[in-house]
């Protein structure tokens, strides 16, 4: 080894060691100059950064959605693939992120930090506390671009959306009346099962 390289390399073991360093010390020399968040080192400011831009470099190939870091879209990949190398080792339920199994296992611990300050009810994520919010406080922050009607969940929006699309991807086998959620489909079926056999019986005798 020649002397560049090894100097090199005795750069790249102190770096390491410094970095480690600032987990026992607490230092954070590293701030977002947008709102002043603080870290222990640079690649963890700059993907910070990320947020403020809004740029998300890394993107799915299956179903092109973007990512700010290269690790969530591995994550992301994950749904596709279905792979769930995480496991449980008490009821063996298996998740694609370790995040997900870590929030598994409160659930056994019966771990709920989080409590509503108005029912007292508990939550294992902080996420599941705040969405619960919303039924006491009537807040619907998503709003939809087409007729600024506004839920309270992400998913109801979506949801409301496809209705513009015409996206109903469920379907009465028997008088191809077509829905947007399955749901409706069963309360379809419910609702109008004689007058739907009534009509495919109409039809066969057109067709016969």
């Amino acid at each position: 080894m020649g002397p560049s390289a090894y100097i090199k390399r005795q750069y790249f073991f102190l770096s390491h060691l410094i970095r480690h360093f600032r987990i026992h010390t607490g230092e954070k020399p590293f701030s977002c100059n947008i709102c002043q968040k603080a870290f222990s080192n640079r690649g963890n400011m700059v993907t910070h950064k990320r947020i403020h831009t809004g740029e998300r470099q890394f993107s799915c190939s299956i179903c092109q959605q973007a990512f700010g870091r290269k690790y969530t879209l591995m994550e992301h990949q994950r749904i596709h693939s279905r792979e769930k190398q995480f496991s449980c080792y008490i009821c063996q339920k298996s998740f694609s992120r370790k995040f997900s199994l870590n929030l598994h296992k409160k659930i056994h611990a019966g771990e709920r930090q989080f409590s509503c300050s108005l029912c007292q009810k508990t939550f294992v994520r902080k996420y599941d506390l705040i969405v619960h919010l919303r039924t006491h406080t009537g807040e619907k922050p998503f709003s939809c671009d087409i007729c600024q009607k506004s839920f309270s969940w992400k998913s109801s929006l979506n949801l409301h959306k496809k209705l513009y699309t015409r996206e109903r991807q469920f379907s009465c086998s028997r008088c191809q009346k077509t829905f947007v959620q399955k749901v409706h489909l069963k309360a379809h079926h419910t609702a109008y099962k004689g007058e739907c056999a009534n009509r495919q019986l109409v039809k066969q005798g057109k067709d016969g």
